[in-house]
């Protein structure tokens, strides 16, 4: 318990020293606010007439949300990059404190920025017409799911650092998954309208999974003709995203954590 108490404490450290640069560079804050925005309007008056008009517009925020906390896993690779470049993280190796909290601070001060998204994305719904329309408790479980998820990708983004260890591969890296994984995926559209192999990969798309979630609990009714996929991970995608998120943090922070201490004995 002494061990988890540490780890939890200077993880909080790390975290506000993180949260204080974030406010003391809001530009960082523009690539997350603005993305959403565009990706909102353009999807739902460029393409959403063509895609099923209002209704798709209130089945694209489901989407939406989804996407742009995959797309903030960008930010804790490129950060946590940055402070291994500058050399903060061999300061942080020489202090008493735990290996874990370098990680854990940066992935948890990065569900800030995904809060700011996801308040950001929800505005931008509701300018287009998109409402909540289930109860408050839903609506909440909803929003713990996506910061979940948020928290999940992540940890997928720390390990992309310190697989990289510089801002520019980092950023690289950090782009290359991001669209297949979030366009491949019944986020935007239905995944019967995909390609044979690719309508099984979309269906098995935790991406799918927490996009259908979000949609059931906030109360968005898809457009006639739109599905989500088949089989189980299609029947139940509140549980399958619950496991997807759990299996991609336990396998993603166990790498991460073991890569940080490979460096640590350099």
């Amino acid at each position: 318990m002494s061990t988890i108490t540490s780890a939890a404490r200077d993880s909080s450290v790390i975290a506000w020293r993180n949260l204080l640069n974030v406010g003391r560079t809001p530009g960082a804050l523009v690539t997350g606010v603005v993305q959403p925005v565009i990706f909102v309007f353009l999807l739902a008056f460029v393409f959403g007439g063509s895609l099923g008009g209002a209704p798709y517009r209130e089945f694209l925020i489901g989407g939406i949300l989804a996407q742009t906390l995959t797309f903030n896993s960008s930010f804790t690779a490129v950060y946590l990059a940055k402070d291994l470049q500058l050399g903060l993280i061999d300061r942080f190796r020489s202090l008493p404190m735990s290996r874990v909290a370098v990680i854990l601070g940066r992935t948890t001060s990065d569900l800030a920025t995904g809060v700011i998204s996801l308040a950001v994305t929800m505005v931008c719904g509701l300018i287009i017409g998109w409402r909540i329309t289930e109860g408050p408790w839903s609506a909440l479980l909803g929003i713990l799911l996506l910061l979940l998820f948020g928290f999940a990708m992540s940890w997928i983004g720390a390990f992309i650092a310190l697989t990289a260890r510089s801002v520019e591969v980092a950023q690289s890296l950090g782009l290359i998954w991001l669209f297949p994984v979030t366009f491949l995926s019944g986020a935007f559209v239905s995944v019967d309208s995909l390609p044979g192999p690719l309508q099984a990969i979309a269906s098995w798309n935790p991406v799918t999974a927490v996009a259908t979630s979000v949609r059931e609990l906030f109360g968005n009714v898809s457009p006639a003709g739109y599905t989500s996929g088949t089989g189980w991970a299609a029947d139940n995608p509140m549980l399958y995203a619950v496991i997807s998120c759990v299996a991609v943090i336990a396998i993603f922070s166990t790498i991460a954590v073991s890569q940080y201490r490979g460096i640590s004995k350099r």
